[in-house]
């Protein structure tokens, strides 16, 4: 209970106070390049219920059918001039406040992903990982924060996403779940913000 009225009080004030950041973003977007301005896409939520996640767009928007690998891998040519800054300030991620404050995401949890990845998670680590609504962040993110990057230096990308990093991160996801608690909560939050203010300076 305490946890979800810290993300309902939380993304209110941070959608509001940020409404102005948002028009900026927008605008730069869609003058950027052709498209919608928000990217949305189906992930697996709590319970394996899914639900459609919300970015700023940073890829030029394509059919489907020609979108592309589901992960990001290096200066991937897919990325917009606007998408390359978005993602480095990691302001892409900010939109998912909506995806919190309308209940099927938390300010921290285990990243939500894909139902292709989910496929392959291990039964009991797919039960413990859906138990809990997935989050903006999590030790995962943190850790893998230049995630892109290592998948560049693979000489298969999906394969090493699939066989070492995904198993890595449902480790930590796991491990998080055993030890949720608003304290750890604000614990991962403050790490994050830490995270992001040293890869900036």
């Amino acid at each position: 209970m305490a946890k979800r009225l810290f993300d309902l009080v939380c993304a209110a004030l941070g959608l509001l106070l940020l409404s102005p950041l948002f028009v900026v973003v927008a605008l730069w977007i869609k003058l950027d390049s052709p498209g919608p301005v928000f990217f949305r896409q189906e992930r697996v939520g709590r319970f394996g219920v899914p639900f459609r996640i919300h970015k700023f767009r940073t890829m030029a928007h394509r059919p489907q059918a020609e979108s592309g690998p589901l992960i990001t891998v290096g200066a991937d040519e897919r990325i917009t001039r606007a998408g390359a800054f978005l993602r480095h300030a990691k302001l892409d991620e900010l939109p998912q406040l909506i995806d919190v404050l309308r209940g099927a995401m938390s300010f921290v949890g285990p990243r939500p992903e894909v139902a292709r990845y989910v496929a392959v998670y291990p039964p009991a680590l797919r039960d413990k990982v859906l138990s809990v609504r997935p989050g903006i962040t999590d030790l995962a993110s943190i850790r893998f924060r230049h995630e892109s990057a290592l998948l560049a230096r693979a000489a298969d990308p999906e394969r090493e996403y699939r066989e070492v990093v995904l198993p890595a991160k449902l480790q930590l996801a796991a491990e998080y779940v055993d030890h949720a608690t608003l304290a750890t909560d604000l614990r991962l939050i403050g790490l994050t913000l830490k995270a992001l203010i040293h890869h900036h300076g």
